[in-house]
């Protein structure tokens, strides 16, 4: 206000929405951290994701105002009054918001909050905006010519572009995104490391914040293994992956692999070759063969690339029937939740 800079004033603007911004995120990231209780046996932090849509729905806003300010300014503008006590007040603010979005980003990456990086990279950017109005200061007083207004403008679709992009990654990690490739991998790589495994498939993740995981999977074990083997099997993987991943497997089904009948081990190449020369079958698991009564069953897993998934799965199983036309077949439809 006392330069009379309608850039200074948003640039005041974005900052005060930035501290309303920070104590949502302290007060978001105190919640997600209660311990589970009946009402939410998973624990709260999937509660740090409605803090960063909060803060993101804030810079939005923030934007939005301030382009309809700086539009305002545009049609009437007004003459800037620097002072050199204001000029240095805004180099200080320059200064500051460098360290502190470094500091807060490296704080959010470190405990793998979306808040504080978010934050983090809000301040980084009003650092540069910061500097932008004491260009437009400099360039008013050597030349007279007054940017302050366009500058302004520029800065709010900075903040609006900023808001969107948050809200969006926001939004989209609530609806869940795919499974993190290479942790999927890795825990496939023990859950497989274990002698008695020959394929371990289906792994879906659940994430109740950002380091609250929890999963399913199938694995394949010979047709000989016991039931009390099958327990303490299970039981071994679930430690393993979770002293390893910090992912908690909370269900893990058995697919039975046939091993001492040749004609079924023949059976089973015939089928793999037939379905994975469907262009959409990424995978087959889970194959076993009855032979009284004649019974095939077997999961394909889908492309995401289908046009129509369905159908592409309909056709492969199809192809399988006429193969093996004297066999009832149990097929299931899966999907890879990690497909790139």
């Amino acid at each position: 206000m006392m330069t009379n800079s309608i850039a200074i004033v948003l640039d005041a603007v974005n900052n005060i929405s930035d501290a309303g911004s920070s104590l949502i995120t302290i007060i978001g990231t105190k919640l997600a951290g209660k311990e589970p209780d009946k009402k939410h046996p998973f624990g709260y932090g999937r509660i740090e994701y409605l803090s960063a849509m909060i803060i993101s729905v804030i810079v939005l806003y923030a934007g939005i105002t301030s382009l309809v300010e700086s539009v305002k300014k545009i049609i009437d503008p007004g003459t800037p009054d620097y002072t050199t006590v204001s000029l240095i007040i805004v180099a200080v603010a320059v200064v500051v918001k460098i360290v502190l979005g470094r500091y807060v980003k490296s704080v959010g990456v470190k405990v793998n909050s979306d808040s504080l990086i978010n934050s983090g990279e809000d301040a980084t950017l009003d650092s540069i905006i910061s500097a932008s109005t004491l260009v437009a200061a400099v360039i008013y007083i050597f030349t007279g010519v007054s940017l302050e207004a366009w500058l302004g403008a520029i800065i709010s679709i900075v903040i609006i572009k900023a808001g969107v992009d948050m809200l969006r990654d926001t939004i989209s990690q609530i609806l869940g995104e795919k499974n993190d490739p290479d942790l999927v991998k890795s825990i496939k790589h023990t859950v497989t490391g274990f002698p008695q495994v020959q394929g371990a498939y289906d792994l879906v993740l659940h994430n109740y914040g950002p380091d609250a995981w929890n999963g399913s999977i199938h694995i394949e074990v010979p047709d000989t293994c016991t039931a009390d083997q099958l327990d303490q099997l299970i039981r071994d993987i679930q430690l393993k992956v979770y002293d390893e991943h910090r992912v908690a497997l909370t269900g893990i089904g058995v697919y039975s692999v046939n091993t001492h009948d040749e004609e079924v081990i023949a059976a089973k190449e015939k089928v793999r070759n037939i379905v994975l020369s469907h262009e959409y079958v990424k995978q087959i698991h889970g194959f076993y063969l009855i032979k009284d009564p004649k019974t095939l069953r077997f999961d394909l897993v889908i492309s995401f690339d289908a046009k129509d998934r369905k159908a592409a799965f309909r056709e492969a199983v199809e192809d399988v029937r006429k193969a093996f036309p004297d066999y009832k077949l149990q097929v299931a439809m899966d999907t890879d939740f990690s497909e790139e």
